[in-house]
């Protein structure tokens, strides 16, 4: 159960259940979220599984995973909280209370100086783990065995007792929690000279810009007084001339001048964020609180991201129009490049979340023909003759025999030389007989491949998508907490759609529909493919 994180908690990151901040967060087929072990709790008899706050039921018991995305945010208010330290004061004084030096973990009491003495004298007192006075003791018991967390696992990432090691966690790799706290301060020391040379490589930008502009500043000066000079005795025409052509370097002085402005500004700030974080380390690295050091954002051991400027400079000597046209094409070649380094970035991403995959025969319209391994579907001639069966569609379609109902997964498709087809997830609710619409709203999330060469999103009013490259290969990822579901074209690596901000309450599955055989130009399957 969570502990108290004081009165002015955010009712948005309390359990429903413990009224206290979550603990492993996990979230329920129907949206709510609750502490991992209240909901368990809640749960005696895995054949009635129903949710504390809304009382819907589950038909079987949830697969309930940690919701990794809201656990660092209550992390990061937690340690928000935890900056303004409050006293702790001795358990054991009766009348003035002093102020506690040592808390025992063992005796799970904290002691002033005097009450303390016993500690250091009594041989079995000596044995006792005494760590600086803290206030939320629990947080450094294990809840469920009532001992000091003395180890942490580095399997599950958790810091754990001895008699945890004994149960659930014997056979994972388990340290002392003070070996562990040593390898992450050695990374924090490292973060902090990372952080510390970024600061000065950006000074020394920052003196690059400056003198930049300044060389920049002289050579107009330079030109202004040659052209004075130049355009002096010629006709009132030319003089004109003369006035524009000062007007344009003087604009294209005043824009390298704010051009240079904004990015010492901009610096500036990403060096005073930099100090901060590393007054940030700093403090960390001096602390004794161990447990609270391994467990901080992951983040913190990092080497910060900013932009790099390597090759930004400040022209010295540039046409207005050149400038222009090549500041249009950086722009172009930089989106360009962006997108197509967020795609592979964003497909290698969820390549991770790979699964196999297997056509249910249970589900497949009479028409289409399954492979003997489940991985290909291609639409017949000649219908079968199969069992009756609720599940089974009637228009051209099969679904995978895996469904999800939480978490993330991914699977690859061929669709190499088809000329029609449909791909996506559905929702297991929908109705599978008669005239099916696709659309989110209908439970369909797909998109597909008309007349060979018109790419749509099954949207509720489709969306054509302008693709540079015909897809051979296509990727499908679903996100079900962030209502994600996005597709991407496997052999070139970009993003073709995505619906987001979607509501799952069904379980999903992976849809697929290989349309008519159109006289053999359609007649290659559709093969659910290795994510290699």
């Amino acid at each position: 159960m969570a502990s108290s994180s004081g009165p002015s908690l955010n009712e948005e990151l309390q359990c429903s259940i413990c009224l206290e901040v979550f603990t492993d967060p996990v979230t329920t087929p129907c949206g709510h979220n609750f502490c991992k072990t209240c909901l368990i709790k809640c749960w005696p008899n895995t054949q009635t599984c129903f949710c504390p706050l809304c009382k819907e039921t589950f038909s079987k018991t949830p697969d309930l995973k940690i919701n990794t995305t809201l656990r660092e945010v209550v992390q990061h208010f937690k340690e928000k909280l935890n900056l303004e330290e409050s006293e702790v004061f001795c358990d054991i004084c009766d009348e003035r209370k002093q102020k506690a030096v040592k808390t025992c973990l063992m005796c799970q009491s904290s002691y002033c100086d005097s009450h303390l003495e016993p500690h250091h004298r009594v041989p079995r007192l000596k044995k006792h783990t005494l760590i600086n006075a803290v206030e939320n003791l629990e947080d450094y018991i294990c809840q469920k065995h009532e001992r000091p967390l003395e180890l942490f696992c580095r399997d599950d990432q958790t810091c754990v007792c001895l008699s945890c090691t004994e149960g659930e966690h014997r056979t994972h790799n388990t340290v002392p929690i003070e070996e562990e706290s040593r390898e992450k301060k050695a990374r924090l020391v490292q973060t902090q000279t990372d952080i510390h040379q970024m600061i000065q490589d950006k000074k020394k930008k920052i003196q690059e810009i400056q003198h930049s502009v300044e060389l920049r500043k002289r050579n107009t000066e330079e030109e202004k007084s040659s052209n004075v000079e130049l355009f002096t005795d010629l006709i009132r025409s030319i003089e004109r001339c003369q006035s524009d052509l000062m007007k344009m370097m003087e604009e294209q002085q005043k824009a390298a001048e704010k051009q240079a402005e904004d990015l010492i500004k901009e610096i500036h700030q990403e060096i005073t964020e930099l100090k901060r974080r590393n007054t940030e380390l700093e403090q960390l690295s001096h602390t004794e609180d161990h447990l609270h050091l391994i467990q901080m954002n992951s983040s913190l051991y990092t080497r910060p991201h900013t932009k790099n400027r390597t090759e930004i400079r400040i022209d010295s000597d540039v046409n207005v129009n050149s400038l222009f046209i090549a500041l249009t094409e950086l722009k172009k070649t930089l989106d360009e490049t962006l997108n197509e380094e967020l795609s592979q970035t964003g497909l290698k991403f969820v390549q991770k979340f790979a699964v196999d995959v297997t056509l249910d025969p249970d589900t497949a319209d009479p028409h289409l023909i399954l492979s003997d391994d489940g991985k290909q579907v291609t639409r017949g001639d000649v219908k079968q003759d199969v069992p009756e069966n609720p599940k089974r569609f009637d228009m051209d379609c099969v679904l995978a025999k895996e469904g999800f109902s939480s978490g993330r997964f991914y699977y690859e498709v061929q669709v190499k030389g088809k000329t029609r087809w449909t791909l996506g997830v559905i929702r297991e609710s929908i109705n599978r007989k008669g005239e099916i619409t696709l659309s989110p709203e209908e439970g369909f999330w797909t998109v597909a491949l008309r007349n060979k060469d018109h790419y749509e999103a099954c949207e509720s009013s489709p969306v054509s998508l302008s693709l540079r490259v015909k897809p051979k290969k296509v990727g499908v990822f679903v996100d079900y907490e962030e209502g994600l579901v996005s597709f991407y074209n496997v052999e070139s690596r970009s993003h073709l759609y995505s619906f987001t901000a979607q509501t799952f309450t069904d379980k999903l599955y992976p849809f697929f529909h290989p349309s008519l055989n159109n006289k053999g130009k359609n007649s290659n399957p559709l093969i659910i493919t290795p994510v290699r």
